[in-house]
């Protein structure tokens, strides 16, 4: 065989060896290629869910925390908005950004927000408050009191150091302050009230001691007077005691149907002997065939009689007191009432002196002084008040009074 030939075959042999392996590498590594891409792949994959389920888990945890938000605000503006103290927020400029409804009904501005202050405010002495704690950076507080609403005003202005404003908390303390003047005017009554009968007390047995005992018609008249004092202090004591437990909620109604005539009879008999010492004229003016009223009779005959005693006690010999009722018709509020009325002709009340006369201790003037102790007025209103009804009196000086009370239609 030509060796020549049997190069060419070996030739072609080493190329078709070397093209088959050229083909298998190239074939494993397209494979090897294929297999890294799909391994990136997949790694992408799982890199990209672990994303999204963090991005889903933030997202959720902003919604939770976003609805709290929600919810806090909500409760936030509820108490804001029911709150009876106002509430400002001013900036740096003194400009309200926020205020509650108590702000505008307690400095009478109807839409406070943007405005200044000054201009919401209307009272000096609160506004340099304000200007104290922008100055300082430090809490504020300043009270005064508006004559034409008889009313007292506290204001404390709290600094805001991130942004630069300050939040004011405006009260109303005009309650408190009339409790305050009530219990120190009591305290100041009730001192007054006691020092009379025990200086006569005193100065009774100092006589007694001093030999009045020796003097049997002395002594008996001294000893008379004293019962007379202690009788008063009695009356007090249990007055008061009644007047204390009226007011603490402790007084018990016995609600029954009683005809408002049959009611002023009965007060009216209870005080006839009494007028007729003092030659006064009683009499009843009621119509028989008025509505029964559910009341506590023998509370409101207590009304009636001292109201009666007041009238007798005030009003000149030959003079005359006239109990009366009558129906009021329904107003509004959808229900009828019965007014009753005890008139007389005496001495009068003078005007400035009327709305304060169902004050405890509240006395006119010396000519009203008397044996009473100045509390029976008081205990009429409380019991008035609680079968849910008012009080009141109307009078022109020298020409007489006339006390009313109305109980309403069950």
């Amino acid at each position: 065989m030509d060796y020549r030939l049997i190069l060419l075959i070996a030739a072609l042999i080493l190329a078709a060896w070397f093209a088959w392996r050229y083909v298998k590498l190239r074939r494993e590594a397209g494979e090897f290629a294929n297999q890294i891409r799909q391994q990136r792949f997949n790694t992408e994959i799982k890199e990209l869910e672990h994303i999204a389920s963090a991005v889903t888990s933030l997202v959720s945890t902003f919604n939770l925390r976003h609805a709290t938000l929600d919810a806090e605000r909500a409760r936030l503006a509820t108490v804001l908005d029911q709150m009876t103290d106002g509430v400002l927020i001013a900036d740096a400029q003194g400009i309200i950004q926020f205020a509650n409804p108590a702000a505008g009904k307690l400095f009478q501005a109807s839409n406070p927000v943007n405005h200044s202050l000054a201009e919401v405010i209307r009272h000096h002495q609160l506004i340099e408050a304000w200007r104290r704690c922008q100055q300082t950076g430090e809490l504020q507080s300043e009270s005064v009191e508006v004559p034409m609403r008889h009313q007292y005003l506290q204001l404390i202005v709290i600094p805001d150091a991130h942004a630069g404003g300050s939040l004011l908390l405006a009260q109303d303390l005009t309650r408190i302050r009339r409790l305050e003047t009530v219990r120190r005017d009591f305290i100041s009554n009730l001192s007054h009230e006691l020092r009379t009968p025990l200086a006569s007390l005193k100065a009774l047995t100092e006589t007694l001691q001093d030999g009045a005992l020796d003097d049997p018609p002395a002594a008996r008249k001294f000893i008379d007077q004293i019962q007379v004092e202690v009788d008063a202090l009695s009356q007090m004591v249990t007055e008061l005691l009644e007047l204390s437990r009226i007011e603490s909620g402790r007084l018990v109604l016995d609600l029954q149907p009683a005809s408002p005539s049959d009611l002023l009879f009965s007060a009216s008999k209870r005080m006839q002997l009494q007028a007729e010492r003092a030659g006064l004229s009683l009499r009843v003016e009621c119509a028989d065939d008025l509505p029964k009223v559910k009341i506590d009779s023998q509370r409101l005959e207590q009304v009636l009689v001292n109201l009666i005693h007041n009238a007798v006690k005030f009003t000149r010999s030959g003079g005359e007191v006239v109990l009366g009722a009558d129906i009021v018709p329904a107003g509004e509020a959808g229900m009828g009432e019965v007014r009753f009325a005890v008139r007389d002709s005496g001495i009068g009340i003078p005007l400035e002196d009327v709305q304060r006369i169902f004050e405890r201790f509240y006395r006119v003037d010396k000519s009203r002084a008397g044996s009473g102790t100045g509390l029976g007025l008081s205990i009429a209103k409380h019991i008035v008040e609680a079968h849910g009804g008012k009080i009141w009196a109307e009078s022109i000086e020298g020409r007489g009074s006339t006390f009313y009370f109305s109980i309403p239609l069950v």
